[in-house]
């Protein structure tokens, strides 16, 4: 605290006071009047209040000696909002521009050059405040790959598994279940998926030849399951409102939303402060430690502008360079998906009536007074994972059923009844880039994923489609009258196939890897595995998606939360969590039970523990 003490005297500035309060009567974030302010100081400032920056400032100011700043540039998550609250109306916030972020790619040379919309919640919670709130950790042997990198050997899943545990409350687990966490913040329900047509669903993978689980995020990922979903008493429970909000009475936490970060401050290669726009003016604010958790798309933006990254790139746009680090915004990673869809002409029980506007009124009122009904789901019940083949150590491919047949977009299929697989493959081999266009912040970077770029993505894109229709050519799909509509019978070729994904697919919404840990010796590697710390520069930390080194096997919200909760222990010098060594998690092709000791097998046709 000394040094800080010292800048404090020289800059006669502190945090500011609290000084914000909800009209629900709910603490709401607190604010500074931007006109007494230029230059503060604090010990910690973390850029971004989303799934990650939201952990890493609750863990940090767990210290009360430790101040912590938040610099969200987003909105706040306001408790009379529905779009973020209401979990039926997560695709409200998509593509509006005070919710999102409103990327897009560059033209994907093998989309038909199609520059594909890329949401990223602009708000306090980030993306953990517009997803569709799926919760999945990921394969054990994600980690297991991750550790195989050079200085990742900590990072293997009996590593990550305590970090997962201490985030969450999982409804569904039992009680002594030590592959679950049991008091954690982020509360974790458990679809009930007992509808006809889930049940349908289960029988019909059955049918073809596929296992059920009791839990994807459990001892056994491959199968199908009803799934975990970060939704609390009928309302969407985000990384904010599980870590800032119960938080908000600490004096030694701040939290600053509509506050866009432009520069990172430097004094030689040391990270001292960052500049920011808030409330009409521009201010700087002073710490030993910056963390940067502004997302995989705007960490590596805010890295090239402040002359963190490739020299090249940086001198290309007249910026001074600080730290030369090519590694810096390249690895770009995502899932790519499509949607199979279906109609229903034997059963009447799909969600698609709900689409129709005219039903909304009643169906809002009902959660406003309940917190219960068709709107305090996601919909995104169940769904699994499988290996499309035997030479995969474990599965990629994943599948997420939707009992309606309805894009993000909110265009619907012209049907009564129907539903939809989201499918793509989840080991795809494509890299991309994010790259600054201009060394002004407010210019949106440029971004390609190179999706269907390489034979093994293609090669793995057809067998998604046929492994997809696999699951429902079965008699308990033809007991509900399933019929493809979309692509449709008439979509049967290789080429058929990829001609139909180039037009439809869409992205997964799961950037990452642009920032990716690794050794000291790998050129590529941005961030020390060890500290969080960026390579070569002191005093700047990094957790977010972007320092994954491969995006997991299905949804980042968890994995990023879970990036969170190690890095705080990291970045505050504390002692790590004890790994979780003799934890065993199931393996295919090793003569593995399919079900842990003592694991009773779930019945999917009863709504399990903690579904509501």
């Amino acid at each position: 605290m000394g040094k800080l003490d010292a800048l404090t005297a020289r800059i006669g500035q502190k945090l500011a006071p609290k000084n914000l309060r909800s009209a629900f009567g709910m603490k709401a974030a607190k604010a500074t009047k931007a006109k007494h302010v230029t230059d503060e100081v604090c010990d910690v400032v973390v850029v971004g209040g989303g799934s990650a920056g939201s952990v890493v400032a609750a863990r940090l100011s767990e210290d009360p000696h430790t101040r912590v700043l938040v610099l969200e540039a987003g909105r706040p998550d306001s408790l009379w909002d529905l779009f973020v609250h209401m979990p039926s109306a997560f695709s409200f916030p998509i593509g509006a521009k005070n919710y999102d972020w409103q990327y897009e790619s560059e033209p994907e040379p093998e989309m038909n050059n199609r520059r594909i919309y890329h949401a990223r919640g602009k708000l306090l919670g980030g993306s953990s405040s517009v997803n569709g709130m799926i919760f999945q950790r990921g394969n054990p042997l994600d980690y297991e790959k991750w550790a195989q990198n050079p200085g990742m050997e900590n990072w293997d899943f009996a590593h990550c598994l305590p970090y997962f545990n201490r985030m969450e409350t999982a409804a569904a687990a039992e009680d002594d279940d030590p592959r679950r966490g049991h008091s954690g913040p982020l509360y974790l329900s458990r679809g009930p998926a007992t509808s006809p047509l889930f049940q349908a669903l289960f029988r019909s993978v059955q049918e073809a030849g596929y296992e059920l689980t009791n839990d994807v995020n459990g001892y056994r990922q491959e199968g199908f399951a009803p799934f975990d979903r970060n939704i609390k008493h009928g309302r969407r429970w985000s990384a904010a409102r599980a870590y800032l909000h119960p938080n908000l009475g600490r004096d030694n936490l701040e939290i600053r939303t509509r506050a866009l970060s432009t520069r990172i401050l430097f004094k030689g290669q040391r990270a001292v402060g960052v500049e920011y726009e808030w409330q009409g003016g521009f201010h700087r604010v002073y710490a030993e430690k910056i963390v940067l958790s502004a997302g995989a798309i705007n960490t590596p933006q805010l890295l090239q502008v402040s002359g963190v990254g490739d020299e090249a790139l940086l001198r290309k746009y007249g910026i001074d360079v600080v730290k030369n680090l090519p590694g810096v915004g390249e690895n770009l990673q995502d899932h790519l998906e499509v949607y199979i869809q279906y109609e229903t002409t034997k059963s009447t029980d799909s969600s698609q009536p709900y689409l129709d506007k005219w039903r909304w009124p009643a169906m809002g009122l009902q959660w406003l007074l309940t917190k219960k009904g068709p709107v305090a789901t996601s919909h995104f019940e169940g769904g699994g994972f499988v290996r499309s083949n035997d030479k995969e150590a474990y599965p990629n491919l994943m599948f997420h059923f939707l009992p309606m047949a309805v894009r993000y977009d909110g265009q619907k299929a012209d049907v009564k009844h129907g539903f939809q697989w989201h499918v793509g493959p989840m080991f795809s081999d494509t890299k991309g880039h994010v790259r600054i266009k201009s060394a002004d912040i407010h210019v949106k970077p440029e971004i390609i994923f190179n999706y269907l770029s390489t034979d093994q993505d293609r090669r793995e894109w057809v067998e998604a489609v046929r492994v997809a229709r696999s699951l429902l050519d079965t008699a308990a799909m033809d007991a509900v009258g399933a019929r493809e509509i979309s692509p449709g019978p008439q979509v049967q070729s290789d080429e058929e196939i990829l001609e139909w994904v180039r037009k439809d697919g869409e992205t997964a919404l799961h950037p990452s890897c642009t920032t990716k840990m690794g050794s000291v010796e790998d050129p590529m590697a941005v961030v020390d595995p060890e500290t969080m710390q960026v390579w070569g520069i002191e005093g700047l930390y990094i957790a977010d998606a972007g320092v994954f080194p491969s995006v997991t096997n299905g949804n980042i919200y968890a994995p990023t939360m879970m990036v969170g909760e190690k890095a705080a222990d990291l970045i505050a010098e504390r002692s790590p969590l004890p790994p979780l060594g003799d934890v065993a998690f199931y393996r295919a092709g090793q003569n593995m039970p399919l079900y842990a000791e003592g694991e009773a097998v779930r019945d999917h046709t009863q709504a399990t523990k903690g579904a509501h």
